[in-house]
């Protein structure tokens, strides 16, 4: 589910990929180089050793039973929960990838440097609407990103507030300083919330990408809609995360339950 140190990690859109199935928690084999070091995953989502330890605990309780895949899915939601946010109904009974692939992983992972126009396409690509791409953007009302996504839109583009610009470029030089973080929400970054989208009305979107939802565009409206009621963009948000978590899951003998999410059994 596109890097941070807080439970977003669980729900950025990273079933973009196989689907949802877990793919994203492989370590690198000596037969496939999976999806941790893709651009958008590399030194950006986090939280792998939470995935170890819930695994771990339902495995002494019910060994071979409860997918990796199905923790990621529950996890994202009480994520939101847990900052505040709406809860959904998480369907259960995904199984597990037993492969995943670094180029899939940087092919269909939603770059932070692309326009309307190709998120849009990208989105479709996967089955989902514009009216579900707006709204499930809004993850980014909390979490982190690294400064090398963000570096030409603090120091090149125009449509950013100035002063929300020179304050990320303390820490985001124009050499050096990849790994460093900044807030996707400068005004409430750990509560789950509509400020993402009142940030993207005063121009202070931190992704290249998450400014073109508010840029004169198609999206405008709705940008506006949610800033405005939160209530809309909760109840679009959940429907639209359980429709992510039926992206192309894995059942009855497809995959596997993995006994350890990083590596296949």
């Amino acid at each position: 589910m596109a890097k941070n140190t807080s439970p977003m990690t669980f729900f950025q859109p990273k079933p973009f990929t196989q689907g949802c199935d877990a793919s994203i928690l492989l370590d690198d084999t000596p037969t496939f180089t999976g999806e941790k070091t893709a651009l958008p995953n590399a030194n950006s989502v986090r939280g792998y050793e939470v995935i170890d330890s819930i695994k771990a605990q339902l495995e002494l309780l019910c060994p071979g039973v409860i997918s990796c895949a199905d923790i990621l899915a529950v996890a994202a939601r009480d994520a939101v929960v847990a900052l505040g946010g709406i809860t959904w109904t998480v369907q259960l009974g995904r199984r597990d990838s037993t492969t995943a692939s670094l180029d899939v992983a940087n092919t269909d992972i939603p770059s932070p440097f692309l326009n309307l126009d190709d998120l849009i396409t990208a989105f479709a690509n996967k089955g989902f609407t514009v009216n579900e791409l707006v709204a499930l953007s809004g993850s980014h009302t909390i979490g982190q990103a690294r400064c090398l996504l963000f570096r030409d839109r603090i120091y090149k583009e125009t449509n950013i507030d100035t002063q929300f610009a020179i304050a990320l470029r303390s820490n985001c030089p124009t050499a050096g300083g990849d790994n460093n973080l900044a807030n996707f929400d400068t005004t409430t970054p750990t509560v789950f919330d509509n400020a993402y989208f009142t940030n993207l009305l005063a121009n202070k979107g931190l992704l290249h990408s998450d400014q073109q939802l508010f840029t004169g565009g198609s999206t405008d409206a709705q940008v506006r809609t949610y800033s405005i009621n939160s209530a809309a963009f909760f109840t679009d948000f959940g429907n639209a995360m359980i429709k992510m978590g039926n992206l192309s899951p894995l059942t009855g003998s497809n995959g596997q339950i993995r006994a350890n999410c990083r590596r296949v059994n």
